[in-house]
């Protein structure tokens, strides 16, 4: 009689762990903690900027995963994620799950003006009709972009592994408070406030009509000084995160430390963040971030890896164990 191990290892095979080219050390890392390698495949570009993918070998009643960010460059590495989804599903794989530390186009999430898409909602649309029977991600950008894929996912949470270095770090802290960048983080926000058994403070800030550079107007609660822990999903062109620093500054804060998952740094933001009178920035490995701009944050940078945490979700679910068991949920 099969027991229900044997029963899963029928339905879902081994797990192929399948790499695009947008986070080579990462999706290693996912290998070396699983303890089982990349799987060949060959991803060429044409002349014409046509992908095209062949897998080395047969990938039939397998559990695949495949690992790809869909950060810079944007379109290339999300052709990637469906192209190799679709090439799995042609070849019969038993399962496939996307495994993607960022999804992009998170912040195009509602119709909140005329004439304008809901781009998130097309994404996940996209990778469920590529092939893809499971997502894995970290922090969406909204709670909603979940109903907007038609299968089942894993949305992982970045606090799971920046808490530890939060509490290390809180002992030499003085009076901290965390403040978040602008009001809609503030419910994640308060988990960090309560991690650390702190007071919560909002940034108060008013878009102009330059979207990509909203104007921070006030701080909402007490920052005089005391050391701040500013906290945000994710980081793209700097300009919330550079106004929330003037300001803090401006209200007499004292060491600021910057904390965020999804470090996207577009454009020059790493070199705005870098000229910041910041005491330490804390993020994790989403995103790939460039040797040259690392370079500039010197020692203040401390970039947490995401590996482990993506490689024992892989393991359970391959396995048929709960994730929320791994947060005590």
């Amino acid at each position: 009689m099969a027991t229900p191990h044997m029963q899963h290892d029928l339905l879902y095979g081994n797990i192929k762990l399948f790499a695009g080219t947008s986070m080579p050390g990462l999706s290693q890392e996912i290998a070396d903690y699983l303890g089982h390698p990349l799987c060949g495949r060959d991803i060429i570009e044409f002349p014409n900027e046509n992908l095209f993918v062949k897998l080395h070998t047969s990938v039939r009643g397998q559990d695949c995963y495949v690992i790809q960010t869909t950060s810079s460059p944007v379109h290339r590495n999300l052709m990637e994620l469906l192209i190799l989804i679709q090439t799995l599903k042609l070849d019969s794989a038993g399962r496939i799950t996307a495994v993607v530390p960022y999804l992009t186009y998170g912040r195009s999430d509602k119709k909140d003006k005329p004439r304008v898409p809901i781009t998130a909602r097309l994404v996940a649309d996209m990778i469920v009709i590529a092939g893809a029977d499971r997502y894995m991600t970290f922090d969406l950008h909204a709670g909603q972009i979940q109903g907007f894929f038609s299968i089942p996912g894993d949305v992982l949470r970045g606090f799971q592994i920046i808490k530890q270095r939060l509490l290390d770090l809180a002992p030499r802290l003085h009076n901290p408070v965390v403040v978040t960048a602008d009001l809609g983080f503030a419910k994640k926000g308060r988990d960090y406030a309560d991690l650390l058994n702190t007071g919560l403070a909002f940034i108060e800030k008013k878009r102009t009509g330059d979207i990509t550079n909203p104007r921070s107007m006030s701080v909402i609660g007490d920052v005089e000084n005391r050391d701040v822990i500013l906290v945000d999903d994710e980081v793209s062109t700097g300009g919330s995160m550079v106004h929330a620093v003037e300001i803090l500054k401006k209200y007499n804060a004292r060491n600021i430390y910057m904390v965020f998952v999804h470090p996207v740094l577009a454009n020059d933001a790493a070199q705005r963040l870098a000229a910041l009178p910041v005491t330490r920035f804390i993020t994790l490995n989403t995103v790939p971030i460039p040797p040259e701009d690392r370079a500039l944050f010197g020692d203040r940078l401390e970039v947490l890896s995401i590996g482990p945490m993506f490689g024992e979700v892989i393991k359970r679910a391959n396995e048929g164990r709960s994730v929320g068991a791994m947060f005590n949920e």
